[in-house]
């Protein structure tokens, strides 16, 4: 990462000392340390909490698992436990688990706008006449569903992250 700085400053003809601190770098303009800092970030909210921003972008980039064709049987058992385990994070973070009230009467056309992961669960209320409707939404289409969940007649609805998902 320094070398990527440094190739950055020399580059655009900018003459700096570069330090390298380890942690929350954000802080260094603040307590006198820095002029400047040169960070890793996602969103950038922590450099806006600092009062800090952004002027300029050094590289993109996105981590990649890539992989020889001549790998072992051995590795290749233990990359596929890999590629398998960091799917399951990736489609957890695109999905939303559901819960909701529906009146039993309403009850297939809620299932219906429900894709779930097989199908939605529904488990009766101690209220006669309703049901409790579990699901898992994709979040590409999550306030589309829900606003036609409410428009079907769904009521308290919950939304919780999924943390994994193992399909």
């Amino acid at each position: 990462y320094p070398n990527t700085v440094n190739h950055f400053l020399k580059l655009n003809k900018v003459s700096a000392d570069l330090h390298v601190i380890n942690g929350s770098v954000e802080i260094a303009p603040n307590i006198g340390l820095a002029d400047a800092i040169c960070d890793i970030v996602s969103s950038g909210s922590t450099l806006f909490k600092n009062g800090l921003k952004e002027i300029e972008t050094l590289l993109k980039s996105e981590a990649v698992l890539a992989v020889s064709p001549k790998i072992s049987n051995e590795s290749k058992t233990l990359l596929d436990t890999l590629q398998f385990r960091i799917q399951a994070v990736l489609k957890g973070q695109n999905s939303k688990y559901v819960l909701l009230n529906a009146p039993n009467a309403k009850l297939n056309t809620i299932i219906s706008l429900l894709p779930g992961m097989k199908s939605p669960t529904v488990l009766p209320l101690a209220k006669e006449g309703w049901s409790s409707v579990h699901s898992v939404i994709n979040g590409n289409e999550f306030w589309e569903v829900i606003d036609a969940l409410k428009a079907a007649g769904a009521q308290g609805i919950l939304v919780c992250p999924i943390e994994k998902m193992v399909v």
